[in-house]
């Protein structure tokens, strides 16, 4: 009898655990297990403000795949593109885009989420995210190409719209982005004499009366006043109307000289979750307790994409937030109910308490929230970092970050500027490929195409 082939898609947090977790717990003999996923490592996401910012190089939060003594996980280098649960083939797009279909028997489904964007004239094309490494290494290339550019310029409306920078998002990416890189471009300014230190500002913009309403009122205040210390320009109940190459237009009115636009308003499901043809919660598959996908055999579904019932809540409707603690989690209970499943016992839901949150502003600023206790200033530092510190997979990695941490408060900040990709776009329009995804039609003849006939 042929193994069972169990096939998980994405690398974050949720497939990562997932994986982990089928290797020791399955033996070699019980399942075959593929992983569908473009880069061979797991990127810490939380960290990425600090990439940005050179406090940590890049591949210290880019954890290797093959680095498990237990490896034996085939990994596809490719995206998922569309699923046919009545197959039971996904159809995988690989980097070189090659398509084909890649049968399962079972399958767990967590290519995470995407950035939210909205229609908004020029936004795709002038604006750039953080939610990818090469977006975090284009955004930190860009910031100090702009303190350069300004200092050789002798035109001061140019030097003026490259001196200000525009956030957009006051969640905790878009709070810790604009908090990490201002203090970037204000370290620097002892490098740059010729520039004025008052035309450097910084815009945080959302259109949420307030910044990172979980942490609470009054820590998100503290948040907020660090940052106006710092000079940083807060615009809350504000948006984006439009952007051009060297100018953003508020919702209120407001034109300011610009040429960094970076967006992180909020996340959606992948668009993989919409050519399942199951039933979605604000574009997260929707899912039981268990994680899996009622009426469709064999599916399993986690992480940002899927909205899996938070059973710590008196709320019927509550689902858990798209935040790492609970992919991780989720991860590890999904590879348990999957093994469940091969091994015919019953499977079991998933479970988990909010640990809390924690938001890194850079040098000894921090708020963070563990259990419901309110910290700021450096024991805020020191829970942000230790937290962050511990969940990283690997030694290597736990290393490799300390050591940045430890060189950057000692030595300070490097002003280095790559420039490998500095001749290539890096806007949304870039990243965030949406239209990779087969529509259903699609998705049906190119089945079709490889199923045997009858």
């Amino acid at each position: 009898m042929a193994r069972p082939r169990i096939l998980v898609v994405g690398a974050g947090f949720a497939g990562v655990g997932c994986v982990r977790r089928l290797e020791r717990n399955l033996g070699r003999d019980e399942a075959d297990i593929a992983l569908v996923t473009p880069f061979s490592y797991q990127l810490y996401l939380p960290l990425l403000p600090q990439v940005a910012s050179g406090i940590l190089t890049p591949q210290s939060i880019a954890v290797s795949l093959r680095r498990s003594r237990r490896y034996r996980t085939r990994i596809i280098p490719g995206g998922a593109i569309g699923v046919d649960t009545k197959a039971k083939v996904c159809v995988v797009r690989t980097i070189t885009d090659e398509i084909f279909n890649e049968p399962y028997d079972y399958i767990v489904l967590a290519p995470g989420s995407i950035t939210r964007t909205f229609d908004i004239p020029g936004l795709v094309d002038n604006a750039r995210g953080m939610k990818t490494l090469a977006e975090a290494a284009y955004v930190r290339d860009h910031v100090i190409a702009q303190l350069d550019l300004a200092d050789a310029s002798h035109d001061p409306v140019e030097r003026e719209s490259r001196l200000q920078f525009v956030v957009v998002g006051g969640g905790y990416a878009g709070t810790e982005t604009a908090a990490c890189l201002q203090r970037l471009t204000t370290a620097a300014l002892c490098r740059y004499p010729r520039l004025d230190p008052k035309l450097i500002k910084w815009h945080l913009i959302d259109i949420a009366p307030k910044l990172m309403p979980e942490l609470g009122e009054k820590l998100g205040d503290s948040a907020q006043q660090i940052l106006r210390d710092r000079g940083i320009e807060i615009s809350l109940g504000v948006s984006v109307a439009k952007a051009s190459p060297n100018e953003v237009t508020f919702t209120d009115g407001r034109v300011v000289p610009c040429r960094t636009l970076i967006w992180t308003a909020g996340v959606v499901a992948s668009p993989l979750m919409g050519t399942l043809d199951a039933p979605t919660a604000r574009g997260r598959l929707v899912v039981t307790p268990e994680m899996t996908v009622p009426g469709r055999d064999g599916v399993f579904a986690l992480g940002d994409a899927a909205a899996v019932p938070d059973l710590t809540k008196d709320a019927e409707d509550a689902v858990c937030p798209p935040t790492a603690q609970h992919a991780m989690r989720q991860g590890v209970r999904a590879a348990d109910n999957v093994i469940a499943a091969i091994r015919h016992r019953p499977l079991k839901p998933y479970r988990h308490k909010d640990l809390g949150l924690v938001v890194d502003l850079g040098g000894r600023d921090a708020v963070s929230k563990p259990m419901g206790i309110e910290l700021r200033g450096m024991a805020a530092q020191a829970v942000a970092r230790g937290y962050h510190w511990s969940a990283l997979r690997t030694n290597v990695a736990k290393t490799r970050v300390m050591t940045n941490w430890l060189l950057n408060a000692v030595a300070g900040d490097d002003f280095v500027r790559t420039g490998f990709q500095s001749r290539k776009p890096a806007t949304l329009r870039d990243f965030e490929y949406t239209d990779a995804y087969l529509s259903p039609e699609e998705l049906r003849a190119q089945v079709a195409e490889t199923q045997p006939q009858t």
